[in-house]
């Protein structure tokens, strides 16, 4: 069985700051996402692509995160089933 998620990365920004989103997408993909920001520094150089990969990360750490939460409790909750509905 052959399987593919992919991560798609949509960005916003206002020059001070930058909002990620990522989400997973494919046909069996579990429909989750995440979201981080960065803020700019006033005393900072505007470089957009510095404020994008602190955000992108972000998201991708929130995105991780919730990834593994479903796992676990996916793992969970077939131990908590009885043993003729776990085939």
């Amino acid at each position: 069985m052959q399987n593919q998620w992919d991560v798609q990365l949509s960005f916003e920004e206002d020059g001070i700051h930058t909002m990620c989103d990522a989400r997973l997408v494919g046909a069996r993909a579990p429909g989750l996402s995440g979201h981080g920001e960065a803020v700019r520094s006033l005393d900072d150089r505007p470089l957009a692509r510095i404020g994008e990969e602190m955000a992108a990360s972000r998201a991708l750490e929130e995105l991780a995160s919730r990834l593994k939460a479903q796992a676990s409790g996916e793992i969970a909750d077939e131990g908590l089933r009885p043993a003729y509905l776990i085939y």
